[in-house]
């Protein structure tokens, strides 16, 4: 039996080593083979000059020798004839902001080691460093008239608990690191890791010598989203100025700061979040996000109009498919556009001050990090099933006619074979309607059957889109069809539909994707005898969860998953997860062991394999151990896979190519050939 099972963990490991042979197809194409990821590109953060002359954009690329993202700056004229690299260099540039002239960028880069705010003359490329900050910048805001930089930047508390005082320490001793003292409902955040006590402030720092920062904002509570007044006196700013404010659940207002006595007036203080604040041009307007606290476990947020001095506040536009996002008045203050996320395409809307509102964009497509100038010019990056990302431009008058400026993965994708993707409506067990996709694999031949893998989305109050996904379309090209949807719960489809897990994650949702799986399976060219099923996160519960109430799969992957929430509500990275269930575990803990798939473990029969980030805050390491020691003690198939130094999602990009290669291993060892 040890020979028998050594053999079967050697095979394993090989498959994973040597990854799978993509032929190529009779037709001379290629196909998406694992090479292909560390080669990959994207373009993003585009940033459209205020003439709408020239677009500023992020050209991410992997540093192999590092084994991480780098990223630098390139600007391309509207007409796409001039394309130059601003900044080069294996560091990370980002969040680049014209000046309102439109002569120089503010954007923050850690070519340095530690990620500083600086400023780039256009014509010249020089480059000033303005900051040398102990900790990172961001939220970066041009004052109207050019001359300093609003930013935000975390600020730790130095008082302490609990004073105490060691005996002095002898010369040249070695002694072990203090003890940490927490008295804060958070005290660590995935990605960053142990919180120093403290708040986020908001600076402003002049914008060309640089210097030391000015603090606006100087007491016990957190601030973000700083937008400057359109005369420059006032600066408003989101926060929760208010008693045991770390309790409220994100019941944030808007605030305005005057910038000479720094005094600060609450402009909204209903109960519920208000924030994003966006002035208009002539300073009368601000338009910003929020919604009622309606206690439901997701909110989806409207857009709301109100005067400078926070009276006349109304709707704008609600009742929303998603929350809006990128929302940017009109050069004119006529209104306001902004995207949203429905039905797994992104489009951009515009809301005039009469409270109409009209779709301007449409089409299979997402629309990401829209950016507009005074004339009406909009850069934004489009990506489609078989478009990773591209650079385009359009004119807010004529949405339709669309200019394509870069794409930086042509030279990748050339004479590549991508999978045909299908769109699919299906009903499920209740009568609800569902959307989903199906990848067919990229050597499509209706006369053969193929194995499917249907990917569940995290969140779960997230949206699966038509955009470009690498890892599906390498499936598709090993021979898989892939199935992603999304199920209630999901957003991009109205508030009722977000409801639908209200109190009962994971539930009905489990019917959606089984129904999913049946439309698929009506297709007839899937092979019945190889359905395989993985997910990350909120997904990845869900595949515990499936793989605990049915053994149709042939195998499943559980990435990050939660798998007992009793003991993750505790142990989590934020307190908001206690707003999922009616109850706290110590008042009613079957409710938390009901909804928990390891409540189910024993009826799994499908091999598991659970796969987690060693240093994970939001789903931590634990849950994954609990379900693989439970399916072990069960003496279940299962392996657990732990990647080193990762939180939640994986940042190394050997890591998530690894991901790739772990799950096509596992499932190609149990399919039935």
């Amino acid at each position: 039996m040890i020979k028998q099972a050594t053999r079967s963990l050697a095979i394993f490991l090989l498959i994973v080593s040597v990854g799978f042979m993509t032929p190529t197809l009779g037709n001379g194409k290629k196909l998406l083979d694992k090479e292909t990821f560390m080669e990959m590109e994207r373009v993003g953060s585009p940033n459209i000059s205020p003439d709408g002359k020239q677009i500023i954009f992020t050209r991410t690329w992997v540093d192999k020798m590092k084994d991480r993202y780098a990223s630098n700056l390139w600007i391309v004229d509207v007409e796409g004839t001039r394309v130059r690299e601003l900044t080069h260099g294996n560091w990370r540039d980002s969040s680049p902001v014209w000046s309102p002239d439109g002569k120089r960028l503010a954007f923050l880069s850690n070519r340095d080691g530690t990620t500083q705010l600086h400023v780039l003359w256009v014509d010249t490329r020089d480059v000033a460093q303005l900051t040398h900050l102990e900790r990172s910048p961001g939220g970066l805001r041009w004052s109207p008239d050019g001359k300093q930089i609003a930013f935000t930047m975390f600020v730790p508390d130095r008082e302490q608990l609990l004073p105490v005082k060691l005996p002095e320490r002898p010369r040249g001793a070695q002694w072990a690191s203090p003890a940490v003292i927490v008295d804060r409902l958070t005290w660590a955040r995935d990605g960053q890791g142990p919180l120093p006590v403290g708040h986020n402030h908001v600076f402003v720092i002049d914008a060309t010598l640089g210097g030391t920062p000015r603090q606006i904002t100087n007491d016990k509570y957190s601030y973000s989203n700083p937008e400057w007044s359109s005369d420059g006196n006032t600066m408003y700013v989101s926060a929760i100025r208010k008693p045991d404010a770390e309790y409220l659940r994100g019941d944030s207002e808007i605030y305005a700061i005057n910038m000479k006595t720094l005094e600060v007036k609450a402009l909204t203080d209903r109960k519920g979040p208000d924030r994003g604040a966006q002035v208009s041009p002539d300073g009368r307007w601000i338009a910003y996000m929020g919604y009622d606290d309606r206690m439901y476990t997701s909110h989806l947020s409207s857009l709301y109009l109100m005067d400078s001095q926070g009276g006349n506040k109304k709707m704008w536009a609600g009742d929303l498919a998603n929350s809006p996002g990128n929302v940017t008045w009109a050069a004119d203050g006529s209104g306001v556009y902004y995207t949203v996320g429905e039905r797994g395409s992104t489009q951009i809307y515009f809301a005039s001050l009469d409270g109409k509102t009209r779709k301007l964009t449409d089409g299979v497509h997402n629309l990401g990090g829209f950016s507009l100038a005074k004339n009406g010019q909009i850069a934004s990056v489009r990506s489609s099933f078989k478009e990773p990302g591209t650079l385009v431009t359009f004119n807010a008058k004529n949405t339709a006619v669309v200019k394509e400026l870069v794409d930086v993965n042509t030279d990748v994708l050339d004479g590549v074979a991508l999978g045909d993707a299908e769109e699919l409506w299906f009903t499920s067990k209740d009568g609800l309607k569902v959307q989903g996709w199906l990848i067919k694999p990229a050597n499509f031949d209706p006369a053969k059957k193929y194995p499917l893998l249907l990917w569940i989305h995290g969140g779960p109050w997230s949206m699966y889109s038509v955009g470009f996904n690498w890892a599906w379309q390498n499936f598709s090209a090993n021979g898989y069809g892939v199935l992603y949807t999304n199920p209630r719960g999901s957003t991009g489809y109205g508030q009722d539909f977000v409801n639908g897990i209200q109190y009962s994650y994971p539930g009905k949702d489990y019917d959606d994707l089984m129904a999913g799986v049946d439309a698929a399976l009506a297709k007839g060219w899937i092979d019945e005898r190889n359905l395989f099923v993985c997910g990350g996160s909120g997904g990845g519960v869900l595949t515990a969860w499936i793989v605990g109430h049915t053994d149709r799969f042939t195998a499943a992957v559980s990435m990050r998953p939660v798998i007992n929430w009793h003991s993750f509500v505790g142990t989590t990275d934020g307190p908001n997860w206690y707003n999922q269930f009616q109850k706290y575990p110590w008042e009613d803990p079957m409710e938390f062991a009901v909804r928990s798939p390891l409540h189910y473990v024993a009826k799994v029969k499908t091999p598991t394999m659970v796969m987690t980030g060693e240093a994970d805050l939001r789903t931590p390491m634990g849950q994954s151990e609990e379900y693989y020691r439970a399916l072990k003690m069960l003496k279940k198939e299962t392996l657990l896979v732990r990647m080193p130094d990762e939180f939640h999602g994986w940042r190394r990009p050997s890591h998530q190519l690894l991901q790739q290669l772990y799950l096509q291993a596992w499932f190609e060892k149990y399919r039935k050939k």
